[in-house]
């Protein structure tokens, strides 16, 4: 999947949350989910995207980017 980093960032602040509250509902490491809300990762595993979709309490979609072809 392709996380959209900016629609991460503006849900998980929107909600007050910080990095380390997603880190400790995740289980994801704390700098990996800085780097994808920072758009350095392009592509993560989808177990990955659906903890944090799950985190914030929203669907994947709202959190990945689509490829328009």
């Amino acid at each position: 999947m392709k996380p959209d980093g900016p629609a991460i960032r503006r849900i998980r602040r929107a909600q007050m949350m910080s990095l380390r509250s997603l880190q400790a509902l995740t289980g994801l490491n704390r700098g990996y989910l800085s780097r994808i809300e920072r758009g350095l990762i392009h592509d993560a595993a989808d177990h990955r995207v659906r903890a944090i979709a799950n985190a914030l309490q929203v669907k994947p979609a709202a959190i990945t980017q689509e490829e328009k072809t």
